[in-house]
């Protein structure tokens, strides 16, 4: 292994970790609007929410590379006024991942938050407690094991996106080339044993990560932990 691998791997894991980072707190108040709102917003919402779920990636990718190219309204503006290039840039990457990783945080949070017993809501707010003391020490506690599973879910789902990262990032070393590019391009050169190293890293470690939050969810769910 050579330092490209190391290199595409840590660009890798740090778009998938950030990405994650960025997603969680904003799936939590999504995911509790969600789970508790009403009217034609919260369903707006959610269908937004699923869209990235239907769409192939590439329709995803092929928007965001109009909406931030130079030549156009946005991209011109954030380039000539702010400095802010997302084209064929990580950052770019970052902004691309969190839209199409939004329902992997989104849609197990709420899931779980419908799934709670109303009467842990009503006692706390029976106690006099607000809606975010109420969301923060009562209801998230009950979800832990979906909470570590929204989060493992998405960054498994981020180090193996391909068709956005591919629109919005092309392929780039040191800048945008991560692990699932790598892949492909290795293998239209026909370096085979490179391409395998890549695939192989990223299977040894999605299952990991799978089993390891898979068997705390079954810990959890034993000791009647949600």
């Amino acid at each position: 292994m050579d330092a490209e691998f190391f290199e595409t791997m840590r660009l890798t894991f740090g778009l998938a970790l950030i990405t994650t980072i960025i997603l969680l707190p904003v799936g939590v108040i999504v995911g509790n609007y969600l789970a508790f709102g009403k009217g034609i917003l919260r369903v707006l919402l959610e269908t937004l929410t699923w869209m990235p779920l239907i769409l192939p990636p590439t329709v995803l990718g092929f928007y965001l590379l109009l909406a931030f190219s130079p030549n156009y309204g946005l991209g011109a503006f954030l380039q000539n006024y702010l400095g802010i290039k997302l084209v064929f840039n990580f950052w770019g990457l970052v902004f691309g991942s969190v839209i199409f990783s939004f329902p992997f945080m989104i849609n197990p949070l709420k899931n779980a938050l419908i799934s709670l017993p109303p009467s842990l809501k009503e006692a706390s707010q029976t106690l006099g407690k607000g809606k975010v003391y109420t969301l923060l020490f009562v209801l998230l506690p009950n979800i832990r094991a979906s909470i570590l599973m929204a989060i493992v879910t998405t960054f498994a789902h981020t180090v193996g996106e391909f068709g956005m990262v591919m629109m919005i990032g092309g392929d780039i070393p040191g800048e945008t080339r991560v692990a699932s590019i790598a892949i492909y391009t290795q293998s239209e050169a026909t370096n085979y044993t490179l391409a395998n190293q890549y695939a192989l890293t990223l299977c040894i470690i999605s299952f990991t990560l799978l089993f390891i939050v898979l068997f705390i969810h079954k810990k959890m769910n034993n000791k009647g932990i949600l």
